[in-house]
């Protein structure tokens, strides 16, 4: 029974919002594949500074100046692409499957502390994470906190200042990946359907399954649903060893101190949902520490569907989650403020007190219990559709959440639809967070030397924000747009603000806690079942792709123009490269000495790359205009990581010794830069054809990416960019003409192609540009069957040095004075060791389905094995490429 109107309007006011954060895959109605990107930003965060004034009527302390983030310490952004496919097997079983990647980058609070802290410079940090533990203040006998004056212990008077203030740490970006499936199988009115996934990040790693059911009652009016699901997850939380000399980590390990020796040691706590593995040179030296700990989860979920009538449904669900296992963040830290006994001081007189963090601890087990109601109404008088959503949480950790979420989804006629919406969150504090501990220190345990302390800690404890008592407000809007063919594209925007003062029945959290980011995407949306039936149907869908288009290698960009005028093409393509192996002078392998010594200039190199991968995904979009023109948009996203060795023992920014042998990674990315294009049909015969393309790439990819940000005792470098070929983008406006012939005869194909790529600016905003680029590449194919051909392909590149450099990192002074010594120098900061000369050889197979659901769906896999390889100056030995594409033609 076809749906009326009214329900699929009702249906769309629960999907066609597109957001950041992607829910697992589910099978659905219609065949179709979706693109998506998003950017996530957040404003800067209030950071208190104290620069020892009072007030003049109170004679009170004011922390002076309620800074937003110092300008070298960016808030947290987000890029995210999603891409989605669902289709039907049989008319039975159908499948879905997400793809999701995100990087994130910027400064977020590890800790809270108070604002007389900042006297000491212990507010903004830079390792992860990474506080200071000497800072040291005053509090009296009812928790007033005052900045030191004078910092003789007889004169114990100070600024009195109560105001809280977030303690930053900034991050180099990161890459999340997720992967997730769902196999269904329908009856007539029912349906079960099984999937699982995995989620992967530096630090991360979680696998899920999950199973459901459907039942369908009343003529399809009743719908009942289950769910059940499991993760396991690990956290494998790398602790710089400046870091791990400042904070205590106490409660996942203890401190032995040997009475007769002195020596250190560190034993687990028996029982400890986490430990941390140190790891020690041969001279005793920390090296690194990594936090380990194990995650399951546990949940069920249950759900009613009734349709009211034919213009109003109604939907009723309860869920349950069991977590158990390491539940923190290893990156957020709680500060314990201790006031120091001093015996012959006057009480009345603020105590002596010191600040230090430790790593937040959080109950090993979590139950939740949710609960939600929606309500779908379709308003035949305006032709929309009203959504109306509540959601309540409790859990056993003292959080109870209110969700209240509204949306309405108009047509505005000619495929147009828009969508406002309005969202309001309220939560309640957890039971342990605290904003910092506050105890008294009355000695040391002679054998241990532990602090003893006047009352018990508290066994849990956390200040991470996000577990404190606040309300939430957001809206957007998002506009939809059908096109013909069952082409769509959405764009939306959400802004969200974050306050203690919007919590149901007050009582929030302070105002330094208050933060807001925007949200923004656009999705591309292929309905593959109205392709079919719109156009000439998959009988006819080969008049629309000709036969050579598919047999040149997946590797070859600009080889055709589509056959006529009207026609369009949608394509993605998946490129891949990784270097690995020897580190080459020229085309001569070199040991880690001579790269040290001589691969970094006037400098020796502290670090080596060890493998450095490059993906890329791109959209094709096609269209002609004529016969003889076709025109193409080519956006892309970038992620890369390499992994690096040190070359030599060296001192890091804190003083602490770190020794070869210790891997370091560096991650990005995000949105590369845009291709625009026209392509023109030359020469077009039934078996030669020639095709001339003209564009280039506008510099839509960043260039400026920085490093964390690293800060001590000592001082820091700002502005340290993150390596040449670790950007997203050539920064530059570049101009790609390329040129093409293909042939083909009987069951063979064959075919050559000259590129380039000219930088039409002699610096990006960066002051370096990359050398420009010649490939030429000749093929051959053989066509097995009527859907299976494979190439052979012979490619030779030749790339120019980089002109320019990175402005010189901006040295900032400490307190102490002290220079800042750099530790992440190697050869791939120095733009001389970039381009040189290649070839290669590329084995493919192209996959056309000439029939079927999926005809006109063309597959393509390509593989390129690199044959010589003459570096300029020194660079990472080339492993492989891939290549893989996929194109529908309509």
């Amino acid at each position: 029974m076809a749906s009326p109107p009214s329900l699929k309007a009702l249906t769309a006011a629960a999907l066609i919002l597109p957001g950041l954060f992607q829910p697992a895959a589910h099978a659905a109605d219609e065949d179709s594949v979706d693109f998506q990107y998003s950017h996530y930003q957040e404003g800067k965060r209030s950071v208190y500074s104290f620069d020892n004034t009072t007030d003049p009527l109170t004679g009170e302390g004011i922390p002076s100046n309620i800074i937003k983030q110092p300008n070298h310490v960016n808030p947290i952004e987000v890029d995210s692409i999603h891409g989605s496919s669902r289709f039907s097997l049989t008319d039975r079983v159908k499948f879905a499957f997400n793809y999701t990647q995100d990087t994130w980058s910027g400064a977020t609070p590890l800790g809270t502390a108070p604002a007389a802290l900042r006297a000491n410079g212990a507010i903004v940090t830079g390792a992860s994470p990474f506080a200071k533990d000497t800072a040291q203040f005053f509090l009296d006998s009812k928790g007033n906190a005052y900045t030191a004056i004078d910092s003789l212990r007889e004169k114990l008077s100070g600024i009195k200042s109560n105001q809280l203030t977030h303690v930053m740490s900034y991050a180099s970006p990161e890459t999340r990946k997720q992967g997730d499936f769902k196999l269904s199988y329908d009856w007539d009115e029912a349906a079960v359907d099984i999937g699982g996934g995995i989620s992967v990040e530096n630090d991360y790693e979680s696998r899920f399954v999950n199973l459901g059911g459907r039942m369908d009652f009343n003529q399809k009016q009743t719908t009942v649903n289950v769910g059940l699901s499991y993760t396991n997850s690990d956290t494998s939380a790398a602790i710089d060893p400046d870091g791990l000399m400042f904070i205590s980590t106490r409660g996942y390990d203890e401190l032995i101190t040997d009475v007769n020796s002195g020596a250190i040691t560190y034993k687990p706590t028996d029982g400890a949902p986490a430990q941390i593995d140190r790891a020690f040179d041969n001279k005793g030296i920390l090296t690194g520490a990594v936090l380990r700990g194990k995650r399951q989860d546990w949940g069920t979920q249950l759900g009613l569907t009734q349709v009211l009538n034919k213009d109003a449904v109604l939907e009723l669900g309860m869920g349950y989650t069991r977590s158990t296992g390491y539940l923190a963040n290893p990156y957020k830290l709680v500060y314990f403020i201790e006031n120091i006994e001093q015996p012959g001081l006057d009480p009345s007189k603020p105590l002596l007190s010191v600040g230090g963090g430790r790593l937040e601890k959080r109950p090993e087990e979590r139950n939740q219990f949710n609960w939600n109601l929606g309500y779908n109404q379709y308003l035949a008088s305006f032709d929309a559709a009203l959504h109306f959503d509540y959601h309540f949480t409790h859990d056993d950790w003292g959080i109870n959440a209110h969700t209240l979420e509204a949306d309405w989804v108009q047509p505005l006629g000619a495929g147009w639809t828009v969508t406002p919406r309005v969202r309001y969150y309220s939560q309640s504090s957890a039971d342990f967070y605290t904003p910092d501990v506050r105890s008294i220190t009355t000695g040391n345990d002679p054998i241990t030397g532990e602090k003893i302390y006047s009352k018990p800690l508290p066994k849990n404890y956390s200040s991470d924000q996000r577990l404190s008592g606040f309300g939430a407000l957001s809206g957007g809007v998002t506009v939809a747009k059908q096109f013909a063919k069952g082409v769509s594209l959405e764009t939306g925007f959400e802004y969200y603000t974050h306050q203690g003062s919007l919590e149901l029945g007050g009582g929030g959290e302070q105002a330094f806690a208050d933060y807001d980011y925007w949200v923004a995407n656009a999705a591309l949306k292929i309905n593959l079942a109205a392709l079919g039936s719109g156009g000439s149907g998959h009988g006819g869908h080969s008049d629309h792709v000709p036969h050579h288009h598919g047999n040149s290698p997946s590797g070859v960009m600009f080889d055709h123009t589509l056959n006529k005028s009207g026609d369009f093409m949608v394509g993605y393509r998946f490129m891949r490269s990784e270097q690995a192996g020897d580190m080459l002078s020229g085309s001569q392998a070199v040991s880690p000495d001579t790269v040290r010594f001589n691969g970094c200039g006037d400098q020796e190199c502290a670090v080596s790359p060890d493998n450095m991968t490059m993906n890329m995904h791109m959209l094709d979009l096609m269209v002609a205009p004529t016969d003889w023109l076709t025109l193409m948009v080519m956006p892309q996203w970038m992620d890369m990581e390499m992994t690096m060795t040190p070359l030599k023992e060296f001192v890091s920014e804190g003083g602490h010794n770190h020794a070869a042998g210790v891997s370091h990674n560096h991650q990005t990315g995000g949105v590369g830069d845009t291709g625009v294009y026209a392509l023109f049909k030359l020469f077009g015969r039934p078996n030669h054809h020639i095709t001339l393309s003209l564009g280039g790439t506008a510099p839509t990819g960043d260039v400026g990416i920085k490093l964390r940000k690293t800060g001590s005792v000592t001082g820091h470098l700002s502005n340290i960019p993150l390596h040449y070929g670790m950007q997203l983008g050539s920064g530059t406006w570049d101009f790609k003409p390329s040129l093409t012939y293909t042939g083909e005869m009987d069951r063979f194909s064959w075919g050559g192609q000259v590129t380039g790529t000219k930088r039409l600016e002699s610096r990006n905003a960066s002051n370096f540009a990359f050398g420009d680029i010649f490939q030429g590449s000749v093929w051959g194919g053989y066509q097995w069957t009527n859907w299976l051909a494979t190439t052979v392909r012979g490619v030779y590149t030749t790339q120019g040095a980089i002109r320019g450099a990175y402005p010189a990192p901006t040295e900032i002074q400490s307190l102490t004075g002290l220079p800042f010594v750099q530790t992440h120098v190697g050869p791939f900061d120095k733009s001389v060791n970039y381009g040189g000369q290649f070839v290669d050889l590329g084995l493919g197979i192209n996959v056309t389905i000439p029939n079927g659901a999926f005809a006109g769906n063309t597959l393509k896999f390509e593989w390129l094995q690199p044959l010589h390889t003459d570096y300029n100056g020194y660079q990472l030995d080339r492993d492989y490429s891939l290549a893989f594409t996929w194109g529908y033609g309509f």
